[in-house]
């Protein structure tokens, strides 16, 4: 068996190596599918569900499903889009995101994924819930209110920085980041501005104070930049002052 073939994308025949999932054979390819759990360092989780495309007809996740020969791809159809768009709509609806207001507008994968569907609205009734900003760190801010539960913190912190800092309580609309510490505060666990956790958040949840308005709003990366013509770099975090 070959360990390279091809596969249709959106009508157009793309190579893959085998063991490689849709989003990587397509990202290799220079073909952005929206998301915001994904990173390719860490494994694929699957919460967002803002990759799903149809593969031989049916729906799936990019970022798990391993490309096959001759497989049919379908992301770019209306169908597709409009899906993503409902997704982007209910993550604005359950969390309490302001973009005018948020420190990381401009920097911000959610954001940037919402005008890249052309969201001017977010459909569904907001739902308001009630969360707390922990600034207990000296360093790092976490502010609730604008996490997708994306857990990529919770991947970073245990696979790479090996702490356990973050993890995940409750469910539904109750779920929440939580802090691994005897206050459940983030300046009372073993967290550090250095951790590959602190810099992995595609949200404006977890970041560094004193660095708000280091690049000025307009300047900023999807200020300037579709995030589908970008290559999926890291968010930019500036280092504390």
């Amino acid at each position: 068996m070959t360990d390279k073939g091809f596969f249709l994308f959106d009508g157009q025949s793309l190579p893959y190596t085998t063991g490689q999932t849709i989003i990587q054979a397509a990202t290799a390819a220079g073909h952005y599918i929206p998301h915001l759990c994904y990173r390719p360092e860490f494994p694929p989780h699957g919460s967002c569900k803002l990759c799903s495309v149809k593969a031989n007809g049916k729906f799936t996740s990019a970022c798990f499903e391993p490309v096959t020969d001759g497989m049919k791809v379908e992301s770019e159809t209306e169908e597709i889009r409009a899906y993503r768009k409902r997704v982007v709509q209910m993550l604005f609806a359950e969390g309490n995101h302001y973009c005018p207001f948020c420190q990381q507008s401009g920097n911000c994968k959610l954001q940037a994924v919402a005008y890249h569907l052309g969201m001017e609205d977010t459909h569904y009734a907001h739902q308001y819930p009630r969360r707390e900003l922990d600034a207990s760190h000296p360093d790092v801010m976490i502010d609730h209110d604008r996490c997708i539960l994306c857990e990529l913190c919770v991947r970073a912190s245990r696979d790479v920085d090996h702490k356990e800092v973050f993890g995940v309580s409750g469910r539904g609309i109750h779920a929440r980041l939580v802090v691994n510490s005897p206050t459940g505060l983030l300046g009372d666990s073993r967290f550090s501005a250095s951790d590959v956790a602190a810099h992995v958040c595609p949200v404006g949840a977890i970041v560094p104070k004193r660095a708000a308005f280091a690049t000025p709003i307009g300047q900023r990366r999807y200020d300037v930049h579709d995030i589908g013509e970008l290559k999926d770099p890291p968010p930019e975090r500036e280092p504390p002052a």
